[in-house]
């Protein structure tokens, strides 16, 4: 019996052995195959990390380009509104400069408007003693102005510019020599008959068939007939006048000019 039961733990502890053996021989296997596992799994990690690192890099690098062209902007604004600044001081100094230039114009007009009236008066009285020659548009002109000084929608400026336009054309009457057709007299006496105007020192007339010659005196403020030995010169006058002639010195009836009071 002792020997048969040695036998069986015999077995047993060779059994155990075996088991034993084949254990030590699997581990390595499953060693490896749990590294390789790991392996694999640290790569995926590595890759979604690098994934995500390349993303978080990416998303930096558009976030600083943004930053930068915020700055530029931020930088551009500055300048823009230092310049806006200096423009808006610019500009309020205008206004006051504007108010107060608006407050004297208001002086000035209180002033210019009674003198550019007195002006119309007296080229009114002037035309009316001066020689009488285009009577009518002269007139008419200075009758023009008086109805624009009590125009409200004409400027101050526009109404000096007129006034001082019609005393320019009166001064250059007196630098000027001038051939026109116009009537002579009044009513049923009236008739046609080419003018010489010279200046103002004369204003002669001469009928369309040349057989009357006369002039304007001055000391009598009358037409009175000329003598026939102006008829040539006056008629030569005229058409150097309307420069149909070449210039020439000619004999005409001018007064002589009187001592200034």
């Amino acid at each position: 019996m002792p020997k048969l039961l040695n036998k069986k733990l015999l077995v047993v502890a060779s059994c155990l052995s075996l088991a034993g053996a084949s254990a030590a021989f699997a581990a390595p296997e499953d060693v490896l195959k749990t590294a390789m596992q790991t392996q694999q799994s640290t790569q995926r990690s590595s890759a979604q990390s690098q994934t995500r690192v390349d993303q978080i890099s990416e998303e930096t690098q558009q976030l600083l380009t943004e930053y930068l062209t915020v700055v530029q902007q931020t930088d551009r604004l500055k300048v823009y509104n230092q310049q806006l600044e200096k423009l808006i001081r610019d500009q309020e100094e205008e206004k006051l400069s504007i108010r107060q230039q608006l407050s004297e114009v208001e002086v000035v007009e209180k002033e210019i408007l009674p003198f550019m009236i007195r002006m119309v008066d007296n080229l009114e009285q002037f035309v009316r003693l001066d020689v009488p020659f285009l009577l009518d548009e002269r007139r008419n002109r200075v009758a023009d102005l008086k109805d624009m000084m009590d125009k409200a929608n004409v400027t101050v400026s526009e109404k000096y510019r007129r006034v001082m336009e019609a005393y320019q054309i009166e001064t250059d009457y007196g630098r000027t020599i001038e051939a026109y057709r116009g009537l002579l007299g009044e009513g049923d006496n009236a008739r046609n008959v080419d003018f010489l105007r010279v200046g103002r020192v004369l204003l002669a007339y001469q009928t369309i068939d040349r057989e009357e010659t006369g002039f304007w005196n001055p000391q009598t403020r009358q037409w009175e007939p000329l003598p026939d030995s102006y008829r040539n010169s006056i008629d030569r006058a005229l058409r150097i006048a309307r420069k149909q002639a070449a210039p020439e010195l000619l004999t005409l009836p001018v007064s002589a000019p009187e001592r200034a009071r």
